[in-house]
């Protein structure tokens, strides 16, 4: 891996509580990460709502491209491109004159609760599985879409797709995050069409797919003002899923791995060649996601650190913050044993409470009730870890696909009891980091598009310079016993 000089990347990489804009470089070293800009996110009440205030994230968005700049240029290097990665699912709807017919919705909006039976009578499940290979969650696009008055004189931009239109002037839809909307072909990698007539939407809804680097537009005169950029500058398509960019960035050296996307929801599962449509997989509740290069994102969805952050969230309002490595400390002194909760239940999607449903959630399952915060942190961390054992448990046996370490990436890289317990739970060992591979994997698309990686050797080669990048750490289980292996 050859490093070019003068040459730097900006990765917009917007999760669904924070995002932040990385400067990255090639070196002779590895890859080289720069944070020019971080910043707050979350849904809001708006207008009866729970949307996403796209101005506002808008406005963070130039912020950071405007520091990235002016880092950039200290060192004496030019931002040859930029790539956007965020959540999946949200969407705008935009009209020709460019104009946002209301603001983004968010996923943790109820509104389709009708609409779900609206999309299953037009389709039925099997065959909408047997099509897109999309797990059942009930805020899929293609339902938010069925709970929309009206979808005339507009397209759908999914949320990076938004940005980069606002970037560039240009509409496209990355193929990593269409996957994701229930509307794509898990096959071909294709829009089902046939699918819009019954679910009463054009065929032309979403603007034309683009793969991950490919070039989308370049920046608009206005924006390379406020920016500083040249106008030159590329926008590109990276795996705009979140997702999809950090398991392409997955340290990994063999093909016998799983992942753990751990974040605000834990994404957990297998990379395959091809996709699984049987009717197990589907009971199963798994998901075909596209990846980078074509790959295929076999997943679970399953709950996330969403729990944790909802908790400290309420208890920083009841009084002092409370103190996450002490709480964490605490409920790794406590013994084994404590209640496990369905971690996936819808019943903890909303935000708001969240204290009070766990403690209710573990009345009902019969074991101990948490009596203090750390007895309650103890309890979403032996309930995450459980939930991921038998996600593992589950794609190994449905895929066939051997399971030898499980590598974890993203902000729960950072939390050694949920690492541990994990290693613990599966028998398997636990490769932890890096914190930030979505912002890895959307620099090393770039910078292979850009010449700086062979694209000859696929996903390997960004692989190889991402464990340049990596710092790991490994967590063994304490009981080889617990379980021998996955698959």
């Amino acid at each position: 891996m050859g490093g070019r000089q003068g040459v730097a990347f900006a990765a917009i990489d917007i999760g669904a509580s924070s995002g932040r804009v990385i400067l990255g470089r090639l070196t002779d070293a590895g890859p080289d990460l720069q944070t020019v800009h971080r910043f707050a996110n979350g849904a809001q009440f708006l207008g009866g709502a729970l949307r996403w205030d796209i101005e506002a994230l808008f406005a963070e968005v130039l912020a950071g491209l405007a520091a990235a700049a002016q880092a950039a240029a200290a060192a004496g290097d030019t931002v040859t491109s930029i790539g956007i990665d965020t959540w999946a699912v949200d969407y705008g709807l935009v009209d020709d004159a460019g104009a946002l017919r209301h603001l983004p919705f968010s996923y943790r909006d109820g509104r389709t609760g009708t609409s779900i039976g609206v999309v299953h009578r037009a389709v039925p499940p099997g065959q909408l599985y047997g099509r897109t290979g999309l797990q059942f969650l009930p805020f899929n696009t293609v339902y938010q879409l069925a709970a929309e008055r009206s979808l005339e004189g507009v397209q759908a931009l999914l949320i990076p797709d938004l940005l980069a239109y606002r970037l560039t002037g240009e509409r496209r839809t990355e193929a990593t995050n269409a996957s994701t909307t229930g509307l794509l072909d898990a096959r071909t990698g294709t829009w089902a069409v046939d699918l819009f007539g019954p679910l009463g939407l054009r065929e032309d809804l979403f603007p034309p797919l683009v793969e991950p680097g490919s070039t989308i537009g370049t920046l608009l005169p206005a924006i390379a003002r406020k920016t500083g950029l040249p106008e030159a500058t590329a926008v590109l398509a990276v795996g705009s899923h979140d997702t999809a960019s950090a398991v392409a960035a997955v340290p990994a050296e063999s093909a016998h791995f799983a992942y753990i996307s751990s974040g605000t929801w834990s994404l957990v599962g297998v990379e395959l060649d091809a996709p699984i449509l049987t009717d197990e997989s589907r009971t199963a509740n798994f998901t075909n996601e596209r990846g980078v290069d074509g790959t295929i994102r076999y997943l679970r969805n399953t709950g996330g650190l969403w729990l944790l952050q909802e908790c400290l969230r309420e208890w920083s309002v009841e009084g002092p913050s409370p103190d996450l490595a002490e709480l964490l400390a605490a409920a790794a002194a406590l013994p084994a044993g404590g209640p496990i909760i369905d971690a996936d239940s819808t019943d903890f999607l909303a935000p708001d409470g969240m204290p009070g449903r766990i403690l209710r959630a573990a009345v009902a399952s019969g074991g101990s009730i948490p009596s203090s915060r750390e007895a309650l942190v103890r309890c979403i961390m032996d309930s995450l870890a459980e939930a991921y054992a038998r996600t593992l448990q589950d794609a190994a046996r449905l895929s066939g696909h051997r399971i030898d370490v499980i590598h974890v990436v993203g902000g729960g890289s950072q939390n050694a009891l949920l690492c541990q317990l994990t290693a613990d739970r599966t028998g398997l060992p636990v490769l932890a980091g890096p914190v930030e591979a979505t912002a890895l994997g959307n620099l090393l698309v770039q910078a292979r598009a850009a010449g700086l990686l062979d694209a000859g050797t696929g996903l390997a080669g960004i692989r190889r310079a991402a464990r340049a990048a990596a710092s790991t750490v490994r967590y063994d289980a304490a009981d080889k016993a617990a379980l021998t292996s996955a698959g």
